[in-house]
């Protein structure tokens, strides 16, 4: 039988996002505790925009309003998770963190020590967004816990 006491979301708010947070929600019990873990792909530091950007201080004001949407974003998506999670009468932890994906859920994994691992499956092709790649494989060997993948909303 599966364990899931103590469950591990990746989750940012994309669709594929909101497929993980379901499931792992559903999963829930009132025993339960949720780690939600948001990973902002380590390539978001490079996307100033210096090309149209003409001086620093435009550069500055457009790299302050990206990080607030973005934290904007988190921070309802953290809420939803958090909201659904407390309803369902299980405990609700959260981590923010910036780098590779695949090597921060690995991380995070190691120091959290989850009985389950809930991510959403990549993007299809041609769907608009940011594709920032999931290493499957890389997971997979590093994993203790099960690794639940759960399909992009169709």
């Amino acid at each position: 039988m599966l364990k899931t006491g103590h469950i591990l979301l990746a989750s940012h708010g994309t669709p594929g996002g909101r497929a993980a947070d379901a499931v792992a929600v559903a999963l829930c019990t009132p025993e339960a505790e949720l780690f939600h873990l948001t990973v902002v792909p380590d390539l978001w530091r490079g996307m100033m925009g210096d090309d149209w950007l003409n001086n620093a201080s435009t550069r500055d004001d457009y790299g302050r309003h990206v990080e607030n949407e973005l934290a904007r974003e988190m921070e309802e998506h953290r809420r939803d998770v958090e909201a659904a999670v407390t309803e369902r009468g299980a405990r609700y932890r959260v981590r923010a963190v910036i780098g590779k994906p695949a090597a921060c859920l690995i991380e995070c994994a190691a120091e959290v020590r989850p009985d389950l691992v809930v991510i959403g499956s990549p993007r299809p092709r041609g769907s608009p967004g940011l594709r920032s790649r999931m290493a499957i494989d890389d997971l997979v060997k590093a994993l203790a816990a099960p690794l639940l993948v759960v399909p992009y909303p169709r």
